[in-house]
């Protein structure tokens, strides 16, 4: 199904019935509303204006349209700023973060806690029950413009405490930080500093507290919002909507309190924020790469339980990227139904119309700004519509063959000491996926310790801790395990594991890290054997004790090497060498693949094959099956549909 996000207070309130009619004409279910509101709903503290909410809900409602009410906390008032300095949060350099914007808050107020709990127990109060209010959403992208951490002095008292909890005396805590390197230890929590603004780099193991820290205060922050929710608004399920390639908190925690997982997605803006190449930003400019928005689809669905919703779907032009061109026609369309292959419950775009003041300007909407009037995106928005009607319910999505396991701690370590300064987490992570998806494969995305058995093939493009709960997950995996480099190399509190890299997985592959390298840019190192490719960015020397080498550098050291199921890869790989070792290990698991041309990609929903063409020449259909919806000739920008089975 498809839903749009709305700003009835943006607009003459004329206007909400003609709208609400619209968006049902063009096949639209359900409208998100209220997540930036609370001004309009509460100008001064304890003044309220429900009436205006009270009749768009009522006008969107009428329209048969189901309403997703957002807690509006990410965007306090002033005067709640005012009331509460304390709020403020601090960037890496001590400097306030003031009100002008969004997102203007530290999870470690907590007095601004106090007020959260109060405008949402408040709103839930009149709308929980009401009958066109089908779910929530909290907040509004948790840590969007870089606000998961805060250098001020609230944070620093309420990371005290956190660490109080976690150590119980300064003994603890200096052991487990070792902070006997360049004489740190403390001798009361009421002497740990932040980690930023010292002369040099700060201590990794107090980094990876500090984050782990403000990870937990998101979580239990939302949990908190969930808790009144579901004590004001029975049966009314609950979902925040979270962001790609961002990885400043840990959204599997957060996804165990919702009901389902939202994401936005925005995959030409991504595709321009990535670090691809030049000629690959140009080639993918206006069509955004072939695997940016399904990552995240995969990702999501799987934080999600197997349910999740694309909250924000660009329908055109965004205005946040360094360049933000237009769409090329027909993959507003596609966007929309890779999003439905992949699993997608409902798809809603952002936003209804696109808006004539404010910050968003140039942020493209379904209808053009301040007009009754549709834009490129909300015409392809029209033909979805008609073709999911045509097409009738979607079937569930099956278990992928493959699964990759998403670390949110890895990202975090990685960039806490990257040793090399092109070591990027979203880089490989992302790497590993597209080849995988080269192949014609689904995935499936897992969580560190979770259950393992059922798939053929488990990915870990990197892993650096590797907890007893992931160790036991790993050793009863029933198929094959590849861990990438740096996989095992960090204690929980961010040291070198006693018996060397990999750690507590050592038993498991039967080597071990001697050392590690990183390599500039123009440096590689030829890799040959059963896989063929070149090391670049970073390579380890490996001691080999009971595995068998699949593969060599060109010194003659291990690149790749495996003990039973359980297979270790000892670089990052260029793209020829992930595409020779992900091809050996698909072949080794007894996975059928297929080796897609450039701008293509399938995904399987059920009995159902989606093909994708995002490329510039016309592909002929190679599967058998009834074509649904589409032709056996797939056009550039343009998709078929294969029912199978």
């Amino acid at each position: 199904m498809l839903g749009v996000c709305y700003y009835p207070e943006h607009w003459p309130e004329d206007w909400w019935a003609h709208d609400a009619r619209r968006m049902r004409e063009a096949g639209i279910s359900y409208v998100r509303i209220g997540e930036f509101a609370w001004s309009r709903y509460e100008p001064r503290r304890g003044e309220f204006d429900w009436g205006w909410l009270d009749r768009a809900i009522d006008v969107l409602g009428a329209a048969g349209l189901k309403v997703v009410l957002g807690t509006p906390t990410c965007t306090p008032p002033k005067w709640v700023v005012d009331d509460n300095p304390d709020m403020i949060p601090y960037d890496e350099q001590g400097r306030p973060r003031g009100f002008g914007s969004r997102r203007h808050y530290t999870f470690s107020s907590e007095n601004y806690w106090r007020e959260s709990r109060r405008i949402v127990e408040i709103l839930c109060q009149r709308y929980g029950a009401h009958p066109h209010v089908v779910g929530w959403q909290t907040d509004n992208e948790y840590g969007c413009h870089d606000t998961i951490l805060s250098w001020g002095l609230t944070d620093l008292k309420a990371f005290r405490r956190w660490l109080r909890t976690r150590y119980q005396s300064p003994n603890e805590l200096n052991a487990a930080w070792g902070n006997a390197f360049w004489s740190m230890d403390v001798q009361d929590f009421e002497q740990v500093s932040l980690p930023n603004l010292a002369v040099t780099e700060t201590n990794p193991a107090a980094k990876l507290d500090f984050w782990r820290f403000h990870s937990e205060q998101v979580a239990t922050y939302n949990r908190m919002q969930c808790e009144i929710i579901r004590a004001h608004s029975p049966g009314r399920w609950i979902t925040h909507n979270m962001m790609g390639f961002f990885n400043d908190f840990d959204h599997w925690a957060v996804g165990d309190d919702i009901d389902f997982a939202s994401w936005d997605s925005y995959p030409v803006g991504f595709t321009e924020r990535f670090p691809f190449s030049e000629d690959d930003h140009v080639r993918w400019a206006e069509t955004g790469h072939p695997d940016i928005a399904p990552f995240f689809n995969d990702l999501y669905r799987c934080i999600g339980r197997g349910r999740y919703w694309v909250m924000e779907l660009q329908p055109g032009p965004v205005n946040w990227a360094a360049w933000n061109p237009v769409p090329k026609p027909g993959m507003i369309r596609i966007f929309t139904w890779e999003a439905l292959a992949h699993g997608a419950d409902v798809v809603s775009y952002f936003r209804w119309r696109q808006a004539v003041s404010g910050q968003e300007q140039m942020h493209a909407g379904l209808n053009l700004p301040g007009l009754h009037e549709w834009s490129q995106g909300g015409r392809e928005a029209l033909q979805v519509g008609q073709e999911l009607q045509k097409l009738g319910p979607l079937p569930p999505s099956a278990r992928a063959p493959v699964a990759i396991v998403y670390d949110y701690e890895a990202s975090w370590i990685t960039r806490i000491q990257p040793q090399g300064k092109d070591f990027d987490f979203p880089e490989l992570m992302f790497r590993w996926y597209e080849t995988v998806r080269r192949l014609g494969l689904d995935v499936d995305f897992v969580r560190p310790g979770a259950d393992l058995r059922g798939y053929k093939l488990v990915l870990v493009p990197t892993m650096p801790h590797v907890s007893d709960a992931a160790e036991r997950a790993f050793s009863q995996a029933d198929g094959l395990v590849l861990y990438g480099p740096r996989t095992g190399s960090k204690t929980r509190h961010h040291a070198i594991p006693p018996n060397l890299p990999p750690g507590p997985l050592a038993r498991l592959l039967k080597a071990r890290v001697l050392e590690v390298s990183s390599m500039r840019p123009g440096l590689s190192c030829a890799v040959d054997g059963e896989v063929e490719g070149a090391a670049i960015r970073w390579r380890e020397s490996l001691d080999v004790n009971d595995a068998h080498v699949l593969a060599r550098f060109s010194d003659g050291k291990s690149a790749l090497v495996a003990a039973g199921r359980h297979h270790y890869l000892a670089c990052w790989p260029d793209a020829d060498l992930l595409a020779s070792v992900i091809k050996l290990m698909t072949t080794k698991a007894g996975l059928p693949t297929v080796e897609l041309p450039e701008g293509i990609r399938i995904r399987r929903r059920s009995n159902l094959l989606f093909v994708f063409n995002y490329g510039d020449h016309p592909w002929q259909l190679p599967f058998s099956g009834s074509i649904v919806v589409g032709s056996p000739t797939i056009g550039p920008q343009d998709f078929t549909v294969v029912k199978q089975g």
